[in-house]
């Protein structure tokens, strides 16, 4: 199956290969087949409604791609005229007359009637696009190869691309202090300013890295695919490759001073170094499952997880690797220890599990079902948790906790992307990265991130209308700024009263976006207002509930 639609907790349709749509009306208890009369594959569906969807596929025997209505539950599925011979990757309906569909060769196709005109749009690329999204009849987003990004404010009459600012999937992310840190997946890029400028550096690999450590400005460890073990003692400026011995995928890595590190992989892989990665000696782990997450708080004390819920412990450097009792046996993709005994792993379906006795009992608790990738205490009360909406993902979830983990907060990220690092480096200063090169920045403990989504220098000081607009309760803010200004953004009350800051904070050239939930808040008029050294702009915004 490649695409699943639900319009209520129990209403959903799936579809797949060979024309494959089925259904449920009961949350997936039971799921029963529809036939659209084609044995063609279907990418993508959406739904508005209990009653009208659409799915869109590969082209038939006819020649065209193949879009598919139906406005009875799936009871009878009516074939539409695409008018092109592009396969049909992704579809997004906000109702039941409003709708966009794409494909390969940057093909974008537009309908305002319920499908039964498909316009075709100008996209301004080639590539080809894979998905779709819209929030209301006119704000959307398209994502494609070589991370495309194309946005539109008008329906599609406009289509502007967006720069992520590398194309490539960031995996890991490790911060030192308040500005110096290293993101790390399809490349390696460096800040010394709190991310207001990336570099990218040359790894002289061409093998990604998963995870990165450092334990000062200077001396770093990436590990990653097929045993790569990179090595930097000038922050960057040179990496060395180091001889890990194998060709298993190295997991993370945790280095607690310059010389001794612990890195971990798949096949019950552990790495131990005592010497900066000169020398990298194996370890037991008793273990042939992959090994996901690692966490040192001084040079003898550590835990890693893996799958099947899958928990070790050593208090004497990896010498030995005594297994715990997890209670689950869920994935777990990484772990986080302030001290030997206060330490939080989390993994698939939302699992994030809490010990106050360095791993001796393990508690769990539920917040969401959404995969959890990554986790960064910076004591032992606050705490953040990253991860994505499904799997493979479609947006970014963020967790916060200032209470050791007794409560949880969904934050909003803003991100369609998922989010597979996160590094904190005391309780408000911290970074999230992810899929196609997505680095996201707060400064406030994740009240709100701060997503810079094009590096392109604008002609000049721009504040956008927010969307959706109104709104219930999220809505998304956008402004440029043509040089490195201070830069503050904040809301006010109908009465002028400044009731939140979004950011205040010196920023790079460039386009930026942050979200604002009004959850807490009445409805009515808002106001927010961009100031910088020589600009100052107020737009109004309705909150509706």
């Amino acid at each position: 199956m490649y695409s699943v639609s639900f319009t209520d907790a129990n209403t959903g349709t799936a579809v797949g290969e060979n024309g494959t749509i089925t259904r449920t009306t009961n949350g997936g208890s039971n799921w029963s087949l529809q036939s659209c009369g084609i044995t063609n594959h279907l990418y993508d569906v959406s739904f508005t409604d209990a009653n009208n969807g659409t799915t869109v596929g590969w082209y038939s025997t006819t020649g065209y791609s193949r879009i598919y209505n139906t406005t009875n539950g799936g009871v009878t599925w009516i074939a539409q005229s695409s008018g092109t011979t592009n396969w049909l990757y992704g579809v997004s309906f906000t109702n039941a007359n409003n709708g966009t569909a794409v494909g390969t060769g940057g093909l974008i196709l537009r309908t305002t009637n319920g499908g039964a005109n498909w316009t075709s749009q100008s996209s301004g690329t080639i590539k080809h696009l894979w998905g779709v999204s819209f929030t209301d009849a006119n704000s959307g987003t398209v994502i494609g190869e070589n991370g495309t990004i194309l946005r539109t404010t008008n329906g599609g009459t406009n289509w502007t691309l967006q720069s992520s600012g590398t194309t490539n999937w960031l995996y890991g992310v490790c911060f030192i202090d308040a500005n110096t840190g290293t993101a790390v997946g399809g490349g390696i890029f460096r800040t010394t300013n709190g991310g207001t400028n990336w570099t990218s550096q040359s790894s002289g690999t061409t093998y990604g890295g998963y995870a990165v450590s450092f334990t000062d400005a200077n001396y770093g460890t990436i590990v990653g695919y097929n045993g790569t073990i990179l090595r930097t003692t000038n922050g960057g400026t040179n990496w060395t490759s180091q001889s890990s011995g194998i060709t298993d995928n190295l997991w993370s890595v945790s280095f607690t001073n310059t010389n001794t590190g612990t890195t971990v992989g798949n096949n019950g892989t552990i790495l131990r170094t005592t010497n900066g990665g000169i020398n990298w000696i194996m370890q037991s782990s008793g273990l042939t499952i992959g090994l996901y997450g690692v966490c040192f708080t001084d040079a003898n004390t550590g835990t890693t997880v893996g799958n099947y819920g899958v928990i070790l412990r050593t208090t004497n450097g990896g010498v030995n690797w005594i297994l715990q009792s997890s209670g689950t046996t869920n994935w777990l993709a990484s772990v986080s220890f302030t001290d030997a005994n206060n330490g939080t792993a989390v993994g698939e379906y939302g699992t994030i599990l809490r010990t106050t006795n360095g791993g001796t009992n393990w508690t769990r608790k539920q917040i969401t079902t959404n995969w959890l990738f990554d986790v960064s205490f910076t004591d032992t009360n606050n705490g953040t948790v990253v991860g994505s909406a499904e799997y493979p993902a479609v947006s970014g979830t963020i967790l916060r906790t200032t209470n050791g983990g007794s409560s949880w907060t969904i934050q909003s990220s803003g991100s369609t992307y998922s989010l597979r690092g996160v590094s904190f480096t005391d309780a408000n200063n911290g970074t999230a990265v992810g899929e196609y090169g997505t680095i996201l920045r707060t400064t406030n403990g994740g009240g709100v991130y701060v997503n810079q989504i094009s590096s392109k220098i604008p002609e000049g000081f721009t504040l956008y209308q927010n969307y959706p607009n109104p709104f219930n309760p999220t809505t998304n803010i956008r402004f440029e700024i043509p040089r490195t200004s201070l830069v503050k953004l904040s809301v006010y009350d109908i009465l002028g009263r400044e009731i939140t800051t979004l950011v205040n904070e010196k920023l790079s050239a460039g386009s930026y976006e942050v979200s604002w939930s009004g959850a807490g808040y009445p409805s009515g008029v808002y106001f927010y207002k961009l100031v910088t050294d020589n600009y100052v702009h107020t737009k109004k915004m309705m909150l509706l509930k």
